[in-house]
């Protein structure tokens, strides 16, 4: 079995655990993007009480409205995603390591590398995996996909292609982290370089907070587009496209409309990405220890 297939499986289980934890506020949060009031002078629900609120009047099952397909595009996603990531990876460290034999660099793979490696896997990802997701932001807010036909699962692609700027930015800290983690470590300890589940938790917490923080207005804007469009006579609630929606936001709930929701993102993302990051780990760990013994036992039956 490959590197990039192991990490590729241990990504998609790691995906659907953290999914599964944090899904309620995934559903709280997307109708939090795509709520159109304008009246500010209105109060707006906080997390908590949106949820209670969801409860109480369409029950529990809605906070998990669109599990199924949201379960798929997670292990789609995060299965592609973590698969060509590794690839791409691997590749990268070959040239370090090429460019090192020739007195340039330590070897490893620099920040600008992993910001490359991660934005070139996340355009692959989101290309293949952007119908999944269009249909997932549909049923969590009730709403039924019918009116732009075919190339209607691919609304929202343009910014979705520019938020994969988001786990650019999350692999290029956590890689970068958890480098100088190893290395402080291999300093004080030669024999001991390697990291615990916390650690890579708290890794994985910190790098998804940075990222979410730079771009969540853009998060905000595909949502609005993958949602049904409104078909009143109020042309403030219908998007031609990415740059229509950013505009007429500015205009009718100005920049305050881009940052709807996202505390709840916050909480949601960074509490997903740190369980994706731990769990996928330990997943990756235990395949190549599992391996290494399958290998032994098969050299050690192959002795006469």
């Amino acid at each position: 079995m490959s590197d990039a297939l192991i990490n590729g499986l241990a990504g998609a289980g790691g995906g659907i655990i953290a999914q599964l934890i944090t899904y309620p506020l995934q559903t709280v949060n997307t109708r939090q993007q795509t709520e159109r009031d304008l009246k500010k002078e209105k109060r707006k629900l906080g997390t908590i009480e949106q949820m209670c609120q969801v409860v109480k009047q369409e029950g529990w099952e809605r906070l998990y409205g669109g599990l199924t397909p949201s379960i798929v595009g997670t292990t789609a996603s995060q299965g592609l995603y973590y698969y060509f990531y590794q690839i791409f990876r691997n590749k990268a460290e070959i040239k370090a390591l090429e460019r090192q034999k020739k007195g340039i660099g330590d070897g490893s793979v620099g920040m600008l590398s992993s910001l490359i490696v991660a934005a070139l896997s996340g355009c692959v990802n989101v290309l293949l995996t952007n119908p999944i997701w269009v249909v997932v932001t549909r049923m969590q807010i009730q709403e039924v996909y019918d009116e732009a036909g075919f190339w209607g699962f691919w609304k929202g692609v343009f910014p979705t292609l520019i938020m994969v700027s988001n786990p650019a930015m999350q692999f290029m800290l956590y890689e970068t982290m958890l480098k100088k983690l190893k290395k402080e470590r291999s300093l004080s300890n030669p024999d001991n370089n390697g990291v615990t589940a916390l650690e890579i938790f708290l890794l994985g917490a910190l790098a998804k907070l940075g990222a979410t923080v730079v771009t969540y207005p853009l998060n905000v804007v595909k949502a609005r587009l993958q949602a049904k469009q409104v078909a009143t006579g109020d042309r403030r609630h219908q998007y031609k496209g990415t740059i229509d929606a950013i505009l007429k936001m500015i205009r009718y709930e100005g920049f305050y409309g881009f940052y709807k929701g996202m505390s709840t993102k916050i909480v949601q993302s960074v509490l997903a990405a740190a369980v994706l990051f731990m769990i996928k780990e330990e997943l990756v760990k235990g395949a190549r220890l599992l391996l290494v013994k399958d290998g032994i036992h098969t050299v050690k039956s192959k002795l006469p």
